[in-house]
């Protein structure tokens, strides 16, 4: 695996290759499990397979070229992005058509989809919820010489964004059917707000409600006779939920490869998937003053490398007590009652709260497998612009 370390934290490329990485890298670090990674790659590539539905995972997770690859070579049909940032660094990988979740909105991001359209070999689709956002990619698209691919996003119940009713979603249709450099494609179907809601048959309800809803829309396109070949939706949270509906055609399941504490509670009661958590932030302790009377001890890790989301990070492993926030750049390691206090400069692991946010606060990976340091990749979609920073 090639190393391709920038920014700050190529401080660490020294240790590539060496045994002894685990213990030695300069902290806060943040790192995966390559074992867990390819597990969790793997398994649910398999289990989409089995139930005869495509994988288009969002890359909003990881913004990784190289993790990218992974789900490709795994059987993903292309990836989601939820940025142009991550939508470029995506077609440089060349892991098939990209599908952009949200349309760009201003002059500046349109001429980077015009240049992104314009790339030799570049598969993209654009999700689109009113006319006049049609009315934009299509003005783009026209102007590269190029047939656009668009999604019409329908709102699932969140309220954030997408055409909202039956009336809504034919006024989108026939503004893309209008504009002669674009073509619809199908329809995006999302529901964010429900991939944590922790009761499992709760979570399936609530999809299942969201769908019949999506289905009434969806046939009354079809007696118009407008059809639609992809539909996409679902996400790691209510993957079998989505999956048991029979009504899409791919899944966009992005944090699957990683796993976090949200997720980690939400699917608690799912035993059909097994994901292991893969991403992890290592810190070490820095402060041991009066630990046995304060109960604590101070570690490097704060807001600046983890995300404040609740449930908030996670001891990993084999570590007793709970982490809290210290500040921008220390935390607390709340230590388990009766416990020794840690030496100083030992190394704890953090299972983020939310692996998202987390990732983008750090520039690259350090990819372990057991404790050698074998890869470190860029967070590549950190604001991409052909390969340079910004």
């Amino acid at each position: 695996m090639a190393a391709n370390p920038r920014g700050r934290e190529a401080r660490n490329a020294a240790w590539l290759g060496r045994a002894d990485a685990w213990h030695e890298i300069e902290t806060p670090a943040l790192c995966i499990d390559l074992a867990a990674l390819e597990h969790n790659i793997e398994h649910l590539a398999r289990w989409a397979r089995g139930a005869g539905i495509a994988l288009r995972p969002h890359v909003k997770t990881h913004k990784s070229q190289a993790i990218a690859r992974l789900q490709r070579a795994a059987g993903a049909i292309g990836v989601c992005a939820a940025t142009l940032a991550e939508a470029e660094a995506m077609v440089a990988a060349d892991v098939g058509a990209v599908l952009l979740t949200s349309a760009p909105v201003g002059s500046a991001k349109l001429a980077r989809l015009a240049a992104l359209l314009a790339r030799p070999g570049a598969e993209v689709l654009v999700a689109c919820d009113s006319p006049q956002s049609a009315a934009e990619l299509g003005r783009v698209a026209g102007e590269v010489g190029r047939r656009l691919g668009v999604l019409v996003e329908l709102d699932a119940g969140q309220g954030r964004s997408g055409a909202e009713t039956l009336a809504d979603v034919e006024a989108v249709v026939r503004a893309v059917a209008a504009l002669p450099a674009l073509e619809l494609r199908g329809l995006q179907h999302y529901f964010g707000h429900l991939q944590h809601l922790a009761d499992a048959a709760h979570r399936r309800t609530r999809v299942a409600e969201s769908v019949a809803a999506a289905r009434r829309i969806v046939s009354a396109l079809g007696a118009g006779g407008v059809r639609l070949g992809i539909v996409s939706g679902g996400g790691t949270g209510t993957l079998l939920a989505a999956a048991e509906t029979g009504f899409y055609t791919e899944l966009q399941a992005g944090s699957y490869v990683f796993m976090d504490a949200q997720y980690e509670d939400a699917l608690a009661e799912d035993a059909t998937l097994d994901f292991h958590p893969a991403l992890f932030v290592a810190a070490r302790v820095c402060g041991v003053q009066s630990a046995a009377a304060r109960g604590y001890v101070t570690i490097d890790a704060g807001q600046k490398a983890l995300s404040i989301d609740p449930p908030g990070p996670r001891l990993r492993a084999a570590a007793a007590g709970r982490y809290e926030f210290f500040g921008d750049e220390h935390g607390r390691w709340r230590l388990a009652p009766g416990a020794a206090p840690p030496a100083r400069a030992a190394r704890v692991d953090l299972v983020p709260g939310h692996c998202d946010p987390t990732v983008a606060l750090h520039d690259v990976y350090h990819v372990f497998r057991g404790t050698e340091l074998v890869a470190l990749w860029p967070v590549d979609a950190r604001g991409y612009r052909g390969g340079r920073d910004s």
